[in-house]
Parts: C-alpha cells; structure tokens; sequence
C-alpha cells in the first residue's frame, strides 16, 4: 500500500486537457495554428497560443500512442492465437 502512495505521488500531474478526447484536442490545435498564423496577436499572445498548441499536440500524441499500442496488442494476440491453432 505504502508502494502504491509513493507511485502516485511521483506520478505526473493531471492536466484538464488529460480529460480532452482526441478530435477534440485535434480542432482546438488546428485553431491555435489558425490564430498563430492569421498573425495581429501580440508577442506575449503568440508565446501563450504556441504553449497551448504545444500542449495540446502532447494531448494528441498520447492518444496516438494508446491508439498504436492496443493495434500492436490485437495484432500480437492474432498472431499468438494463429500460431496456437
């Protein structure tokens, strides 16, 4: 139980955009590159729509990375299952 306290308190900080689905943080990114490159946004504005497209394609990529390892874990069982048979 102790080990378990510890694993969480060193775990990474949960985020609100955590909770955001994939095509959701996929139209909120395309709309941070839209704003970024309309231009007419100050230097401070452009550092904190870069930041929040930053974050956001990390959002992304973990979806991507969750969706790439259950294809691999389907293919991988498929395999193990035709080679049992």
């Amino acid at each position: 139980m102790a080990e378990q306290q510890e694993q969480e308190r060193h775990a990474a900080p949960q985020t609100p955009d955590d909770a955001l689905g994939y095509e959701h943080a996929r139209d909120a990114l395309l709309e941070v590159v839209r704003q970024l490159e309309n231009g007419g946004t100050s230097l401070e504005e452009s550092l904190a729509l870069w930041e929040r497209g930053e974050q956001l394609a990390k959002v992304c990529q973990r979806w991507l990375d969750g969706a790439r390892a259950r294809l691999d874990a389907a293919l991988a069982a498929e395999e193990e299952s035709e080679s049992g048979e």
